[in-house]
């Protein structure tokens, strides 16, 4: 495949992995690289500048195709090093920086400085045009399906692509509800250039969490995710378990974050991540849970999304008389 993405990344599908907190380590970012797509690391999954040096290292010993890494910059109590963190991989000469938050127009500089593409990933297009006329080098646009942090505006990717697609020069990267190559099919569609899939991506063989949250994973339906954080403003969708109906119940009842940072601390999270138990923390999810069905390997899902992506335009040209 050949769009603006796959150049500008070096791949030879313009699929992108998630930069997902816990789950963006090398073995995911290698095997999604190796298969033809982009891999991402999760800056601030690692706990030091000098760790995620080390990560990069990790991963450029199982790959030798581009590989980039993400950093996000939320609104924190004790905020991480996030120039040092910047630092580390700009001097890594990673493929591509993904960052999302509020980030310093300094930052977009050094890295235009050290020549290193800038994907920025944002869930409205006043954001999207705000990015570009910074000097992101691509969009990735997330829509209200996705996991993780939506936004506030509550508009679906159907709406949300071809808005941003319409009103960007930069090329845009889809993502939220985006699983197989219908989707991929669906977002080329609209005017996206590529995707974005990290739900998806954690239900493959490769990823490095528990089998028993893959296959929460694969039973989940679309109907099977919660939004938390809704009253607090910050928004965010992660898989329905205990956890999860707690803190919308809390909320329901009118409550400040400090009512349930016990049951959202992120370490919480990873811990149930890591020891298999679905209801042990907050799970990060999209809608998309409802189109997953198994747990491949990253090479096998790349390339089945690949060949449907293909048949899908096939048929839509086809029914043209």
């Amino acid at each position: 495949m050949r769009t603006r993405i796959t150049e500008l990344l070096g791949v030879r599908y313009p699929i992108v992995q998630g930069g997902m907190m816990w789950v963006g380590l090398a073995e995911l970012a290698a095997a999604v690289s190796n298969a033809g797509a982009f891999g991402i690391l999760t800056a601030l999954t690692q706990p030091s500048p000098q760790a995620l040096r080390d990560e990069i290292g990790r991963c450029r010993s199982l790959t030798d195709q581009p590989f980039g890494v993400n950093l996000t910059m939320l609104p924190s109590i004790n905020p991480p090093p996030y120039e040092e963190y910047l630092d580390v991989i700009l001097s890594s000469k990673v493929a591509a920086i993904e960052t999302a938050g509020k980030v310093p127009p300094e930052f977009f500089a050094k890295a235009k400085a050290a020549g290193v593409p800038i994907i920025h990933k944002c869930v409205s297009v006043r954001h999207a045009i705000s990015a570009e006329r910074m000097g992101a080098d691509a969009i990735s646009i997330d829509g209200f399906e996705c996991a993780g942090h939506p936004g506030e505006d509550d508009v679906g990717g159907l709406v949300l692509i071809p808005a941003a697609a319409r009103r960007l020069s930069t090329p845009v990267i889809a993502s939220g509800g985006i699983a197989d190559g219908r989707g991929m099919a669906g977002a080329l569609a609209l005017g996206a250039e590529g995707v974005n899939m990290g739900t998806r991506f954690c239900a493959t063989q490769e990823a490095p969490i528990h089998h028993n949250i893959k296959q929460a994973l694969v039973s989940a339906t679309e109907r099977d995710t919660r939004l938390i954080f809704r009253t607090l403003h910050n928004t965010a969708r992660v898989l329905k378990n205990a956890i999860s109906v707690e803190v919308v119940e809390t909320e329901k009842r009118g409550c400040e974050f400090e009512d349930i940072r016990h049951l959202v601390a992120g370490q919480r999270g990873r811990a149930a991540l890591q020891a298999g138990d679905p209801d042990g923390g907050i799970v990060a999810a999209g809608q998309v849970v409802g189109l997953i069905d198994d747990v491949p390997t990253c090479g096998e899902l790349i390339q089945r999304m690949v060949n449907e992506c293909r048949s899908r335009l096939g048929a839509a040209q086809g029914y043209f008389a």
